[in-house]
């Protein structure tokens, strides 16, 4: 597989050309001229040829960055009041709808593991009020209205000062992991256009959710109205839709997915649902366990394009009480910044889901999918702006958005609103090319690279919702 890559890295940079200049920043702009955009050429000149995209577990925006300076993140929510005696809010204040405001609790990383799959978060949604975050807390009516204890997360805090944060990125859809990794891979995860539109929701049956999984195995699904068939879907090995990895393919453009492998199970990665790649060469980007990024950074084997999902020590999901999740964010970013990749690099940093947890911010309603609940988003790069919060409004389909202006991809499937690059901004407004790339400074992390680097790989999954 080295080999490959160092084929593929050579022929990168030959083929990496930069895709467009956006300055959209609404994502119902026409899809004719995002093509022609990318047509014309990209905004950073040829100077980003290699793209990294870590993707962490499970916290909305305000979990992580509640009184980020600058950002849309207030300490305090608007709550449905859980009980009259159980209450704890002070007052109406600005509140609609008779609810009551709450100050946003602090806590560390052993906070509980809320719901967050595609039902409860139409509940935490309730018809746009934004506050029915109360339904489920566990121990106490207003779990989900916490944030974690900055010096905790210290390390994406340091990102975020010293380059971009981003606090408008949405999910693609309601719900939990499943379907957002899918449409982080394929901008969609529609399996039935006609008569009856449907897509993906939530988990398949049982604890399988890919082309490995036992016969008999069934996905879920949600209809163009909203409703959930939960088990009805197709066996979890799709090719009703495309994904970058088609685009990259057709290109040249070398592309790999760092995940850890689940025991029984496959991979943590959404690339073992797409029959397209399970069963082809591809398979062979995929590689595990996560780790192994560190050490293609030292050693010059990423590829043009590359994902990094975590072991679950390393994951931010609230079920395994690790603090080790920020740490394991940097080292990437530290291993890539003090590497001759850095100069030419963008690494884009976000959440896979909500993870329950109160967030302010109403998503936009772009179809029956969502936009789903706000989730962190962190860009870094030598050019990236500096401690610079950018306020356009992005979704999932964004991340694709910018690989295909970066590579000159055209959209990865046919003119669709199901696709979600052709509507998405680009991540455009988080990069300053006029200036000169910026000299690496790392980020302090409580465990040190070696810790990760010595693993060992775990076999068990990351989340089930």
């Amino acid at each position: 597989m080295a080999g490959r890559a160092l084929v593929f890295l050579a022929a990168m940079a030959l083929a990496a050309c930069c895709g467009c200049a956006s300055s959209v920043n609404s994502p119902l702009a026409s899809v004719g001229a995002q093509t022609s955009a990318r047509q014309a050429g990209g905004p950073s000149g040829g100077r980003i040829t290699h793209i990294v995209i870590i993707v962490q577990e499970n916290r909305s925006f305000e979990n992580f960055f509640a009184g980020y300076p600058g950002a849309n993140a207030p300490l305090s929510g608007c709550a449905r009041m859980a009980s009259p005696r159980k209450s704890t809010g002070s007052g109406s204040g600005d509140c609609p709808y008779g609810d009551v405001q709450v100050q946003l609790k602090q806590i560390t990383f052993d906070g509980p593991d809320l719901p967050h799959d595609f039902h409860q978060a139409k509940v935490d949604y309730r018809h746009g009020k934004m506050d029915g975050f109360s339904e489920f807390g566990k121990h106490y009516p207003y779990e989900a209205y916490s944030y974690v204890n900055h010096a905790l997360i210290a390390p994406y805090w340091s990102m975020a000062q010293q380059y971009v944060l981003a606090d408008n990125m949405y999910p693609t859809e309601w719900g939990g992991s499943f379907t957002g990794h899918l449409t982080l891979v394929a901008g969609m995860d529609t399996i039935r256009q006609k008569p009856f539109k449907r897509s993906e929701v939530d988990f398949p049956d049982g604890i399988y959710d890919d082309c490995d999984s036992p016969p008999g195995t069934r996905s879920s699904y949600i209809t163009q109205r909203g409703t959930e068939h939960y088990y009805q879907g197709p066996f979890p090995c799709f090719d009703q839709f495309n994904t970058i990895a088609e685009s990259l393919d057709a290109a040249g453009i070398s592309w790999k997915y760092y995940a850890t492998k689940v025991l029984d199970d496959g991979m943590w990665e959404p690339f073992e649902a797409i029959k397209y790649v399970r069963y082809g060469p591809d398979w062979n980007n995929v590689v595990a366990p996560q780790t192994e990024v560190l050490g293609d950074a030292d050693d010059g084997q990423l590829a043009s394009v590359n994902w990094v999902t975590p072991s679950k020590d390393d994951s931010d999901h609230p079920h395994y009480h690790s603090d080790k999740g920020p740490s394991w964010v940097a080292s990437i970013v530290n291993s890539i910044g003090e590497s001759p990749y850095w100069s030419n690099t963008a690494i884009i940093v976000l959440w896979d889901d909500w993870g329950g947890w109160y967030d302010n911010a109403n998503p936009p309603q772009l179809d029956y999918r969502g936009l789903g609940f706000r989730v962190p988003c962190l860009i870094i790069s030598p050019y990236a702006k500096q401690g610079y919060v950018s306020h356009v409004l992005y979704e999932y389909g964004s991340v694709l958005r910018f690989i295909e202006e970066t590579f000159s991809l055209p959209p990865i499937g046919p003119i669709s609103k199901d696709y979600t690059d052709q509507r998405a901004a680009s991540l455009d407004d988080a990069f300053d090319f006029a200036k000169s790339p910026r000299p690496f400074a790392p980020i302090p992390t409580k465990y040190g690279i070696s810790v990760f680097k010595h693993e060992k790989p775990s076999n068990d999954p990351i989340d089930t919702q």
